[in-house]
């Protein structure tokens, strides 16, 4: 059934924004908002911004929406499938990734056959480098290619019920009757079939005339708990930026796919404090974590947090924000995100190897590392550092002496929690086509890339890398940082996050464990 608005008054199109259930022995598949994907034993739920806006937006402009993330609603297949039908839409937008592209061309052929005229909108970094293989390998009707398909997708609505002109960065198949312009250009596919697009993705929207995310239409409350930078819920994520203003990093696939250099944009302070109002008096949000690739700085920064101080907010709610080590140079700026109730703070540490933080782009010196979670913390923030092992250039006592800093801030009490992962280098990074010119990849296969084993060669083996992520685990597990956490707890939320923690430290160290490795490849898609 079609339900296109058009001039004569019929009535508005509807879209479903979601994502399929994806079941796996390796446990939840983090998905929606994660620049590197992994799967999780222990539960997780992060609140994905953009679809939720995308979402948000195509209401606002007049269109029927539904929120389906099967992933967060523990579905099965089936289930979603039959939720699916029975709202009988006429758009489905998924947001996918290289790790489950392929997973997803198999539900892209499922949906053709049991919805034929459902049209198929596939989003996300892998489609952005990549349009013309997912084109090829799926009968997908439209993709949108870069980071503002919260925009896109009501500009695609419009053009298909209204006739609007179409922006870059749309892709279909050309001959599709229901795009009714000419294309940018053109490429030719296998068996010589072509595929239409509009040219370069467009990444010049105004962020501050997007609606508030409507958390009731997508479903905030599943995201509001199984998170682990949540200390006090319910909580929930917030975007101010799209994405990283330094947007260098040569391992983050959102830098170089969707969000590229040139194009960060961010909302007003008074924008962004006007969104944390609404959640906090619409739906006693008591935590809010902002997942913008580096929050705003310098003027903006002091800003934001002086609206939150002068309006009181910081005496309702909790923040948290992910940081550059070195971006904020003095105690003053800290202290005044500690007077505005900023709590966890994240930051991407990578390596304790200069020449790698050089390789990766980072900007940063080693030195920077220690002064930086000690400002932070002298402030009263909770500072958190991610770490990675196995790169290809990177020695067996490179890794050890990441993992003796690691341990020396956690012992100083400088840092408080921490997130090691293995480094993965994806399709349309600086760090994938280094491999590929180098003859680094141990597998181009896009399903081998879910952070369960390396993929890069290295002087380490393979079981020399999980041992070492493993081991940087336990490296803040000492009998002084338990004391010291204990010693801190003040309320039953202070009791509740210490038991949440002890939980997501035994799953971290089964998302490492070689034994699951060996019997959870090369599983695909199968709806029953």
């Amino acid at each position: 059934m079609v339900h296109r608005m058009n001039k004569k008054g019929k009535q508005p199109m509807r879209l479903v924004v979601g994502y399929p259930p994806i079941q796996s022995a390796k446990g939840v598949p983090l998905l929606s908002q994660n620049r590197q994907f992994q799967y999780f034993n222990a539960k997780t739920y992060i609140y994905p911004m953009v679809p939720a806006y995308a979402a948000s937006n195509a209401q606002a402009h007049g269109y029927k929406v539904k929120w389906m993330d099967g992933i967060a609603s523990e579905q099965t297949f089936d289930l979603w499938i039959k939720e699916l039908k029975e709202f009988k839409p006429d758009i489905l937008m998924v947001e996918t990734k290289s790790p489950i592209v392929k997973r997803h061309w198999e539900i892209i052929k499922y949906l053709k056959k049991e919805l034929p005229d459902l049209m198929l909108v596939w989003v996300g970094d892998h489609v952005t480098f990549k349009p013309q293989e997912t084109m090829e390998e799926s009968p997908v009707d439209f993709l949108i290619t870069g980071g503002d398909y919260d925009f896109m997708i009501v500009n695609l609505m419009d053009h298909l019920s209204k006739g609007a002109m179409l922006e870059g960065g749309i892709w279909w198949r050309l001959g599709d009757k229901r795009i009714r312009q000419k294309p940018i250009a053109t490429v030719e596919g296998k068996n010589g079939k072509k595929y239409a697009n509009t040219g370069p993705s467009s990444l010049r929207h105004d962020l501050n005339s997007l609606p508030f995310v409507d958390r009731d239409l997508t479903q905030w409350k599943k995201y509001a708990y199984y998170n682990g930078n949540y200390k006090y819920t319910p909580a929930t994520y917030m975007y101010s930026g799209r994405d990283c203003w330094w947007n260098r990093c040569t391992f983050c696939v959102w830098d170089h796919t969707i969000n590229p250099l040139g194009s960060y944009r961010k909302f007003s302070p008074k924008r962004l404090f006007d969104e944390v109002k609404h959640v906090v008096d619409r739906y006693g949000v008591k935590e809010i974590f902002d997942d913008a690739g580096t929050f705003m700085i310098g003027p903006y920064l002091r800003e934001f947090c002086k609206l939150l101080i002068n309006s009181g907010y910081n005496k309702k709610v909790v923040y948290g924000c992910n940081m550059r080590l070195n971006a904020i140079k003095t105690q003053e700026d800290y202290d005044l995100m500690g007077k505005a109730n900023f709590r966890f703070i994240l930051y991407g540490m990578e390596s304790a190897n200069q020449h790698t933080l050089d390789k990766l782009d980072k900007g940063l010196k080693v030195g920077e590392v220690e002064e930086g979670v000690r400002m932070a913390k002298k402030a009263g923030l909770d500072p958190h550092l991610t770490i990675m092992l196995g790169y290809p250039w990177e020695t067996y006592a490179d890794a050890k002496r990441t993992i003796a800093l690691a341990r020396r801030c956690f012992a100083k009490g400088y840092v408080d929690t921490m997130q090691a992962t293995i480094v993965i280098p994806y399709p349309g990074t600086p760090l994938w086509k280094e491999c590929k010119e180098k003859g680094w990849l141990l597998t181009e296969d896009y399903e081998q890339y879910d952070m369960r084993r390396p993929v890069m060669k290295s002087a380490l083996t393979a079981k020399q890398v999980l041992s070492l992520t493993q081991e940087l685990y336990s490296a803040f597990l000492t009998p002084q940082y338990i004391f010291r956490k204990v010693s801190e707890i003040r309320k039953f939320d202070d009791i509740k996050f210490l038991a949440m923690a002890g939980w997501r430290y035994i799953g971290h160290l089964t998302d490492f464990s070689p034994k699951q490795i060996a019997h959870t490849s090369g599983e695909r898609f199968v709806a029953t």
